[in-house]
């Protein structure tokens, strides 16, 4: 069943569409998006060719029209009804820049993969980026979700933030006021993050080569990276790892339809091959209420799920119970 009509949203934004350099989809297919390869359909799809162009769609944009912005999808279960209103799926062209901006500093895009900044900082002896190397995703998400691993936090490391809102105008936040905390970024949800700055401090290279290929092979020992996987599903509650609580509770290895929990890393989900976003959302869940009903702990996603449910394949919180 279709439950998007991306060909009549577009109608609505009328003839300043002809002024826009980016690239506009009615009913673009999100599995081709995200890192799952599941979902369905983006009611309208707009990759903007660089900020101006962003501006100049927003400000065309009707208020009551829902907006979305996605990065590279890898964080990101799409509902297989598809997300209504329009996507912002920011480019590598426009938004991927990345550059040496002062002593200790480097500015990033919001689409540039996390592991290139913490190449830069490494080839120019800057420290406090090598954690980045193992993360997988794009920096935009990562100043979303305050990203960290192997000891390290994005909030350690921004300085300042450039973001468009709603209405097409140009902030500039403060780490401050980003209001970082585990995993979350307290910054409004209305405004699209396009670069930021960042600082670390000098470093011998041959060490922070040393941290990265720590981070490397922990990643290629104990995670499913040559899978179709989201990530980390759930957030580690406070005093515990969410993984040994997946596991404690029979979690390992779990299959519903076309996805699993990672024999090799139980807090990965993966698509085997034919998952739906329901089987995946569905098994997400399953775990969320074993987990419950063995340890009284309430996992929590840390994977963005987005969209609609298709009539009669909507997932209840912990399946309802």
């Amino acid at each position: 069943m279709k439950q998007v009509d991306g060909v009549k949203l577009l109608g609505r934004l009328g003839e300043g569409v002809n002024e826009l350099r980016g690239r506009l989809t009615p009913d673009a297919p999100m599995d081709r998006v995200t890192w799952f390869r599941a979902g369905g359909l983006a009611e309208l799809m707009f990759q903007p060719h660089d900020v101006d162009d962003l501006v100049t769609f927003l400000k065309l944009l009707p208020e009551d029209v829902p907006l979305t912005v996605v990065g590279v999808g890898s964080n990101l279960l799409v509902r297989d009804g598809g997300i209504p209103g329009v996507v912002v799926r920011l480019s590598a062209k426009g938004f991927g820049n990345l550059e040496l901006a002062g002593e200790n500093r480097i500015r990033a895009g919001a689409i540039c993969p996390d592991k290139h900044i913490a190449a830069m900082a490494m080839d120019n002896g800057i420290g406090g980026f090598h954690f980045y190397y193992g993360i997988p995703g794009s920096i935009g998400g990562a100043l979303r979700m305050n990203a960290g691993a192997n000891g390290g936090e994005t909030r350690e490391r921004v300085v300042e933030v450039r973001a468009v809102d709603r209405q097409g105008n140009i902030h500039t936040l403060s780490n401050e006021e980003m209001g970082y905390t585990y995993r979350h970024s307290s910054a409004s949800e209305g405004l699209i993050f396009v670069d930021a700055l960042f600082e670390g401090y000098p470093e011998d290279r041959a060490k922070i080569r040393a941290d990265m290929d720590a981070v490397r092979l922990h990643r290629e020992t104990v995670q499913p990276i040559r899978e179709k996987t989201g990530g980390s599903t759930f957030k580690n509650p406070e005093g515990h790892s969410a993984w040994e609580l997946i596991d404690e509770a029979g979690g390992r290895g779990l299959v519903i339809g076309g996805a699993q929990m990672s024999s090799l890393h139980c807090n990965f989900m993966i698509n085997t091959g034919n998952a739906t976003g329901y089987d995946l959302e569905y098994l997400g869940e399953t775990i969320r209420r074993r987990v419950r009903e063995h340890s009284g702990i309430q996992l929590e996603w840390e994977i963005k799920r987005l969209g609609l449910f298709m009539p009669g394949r909507e997932v209840e919180p912990f399946l309802g119970g």
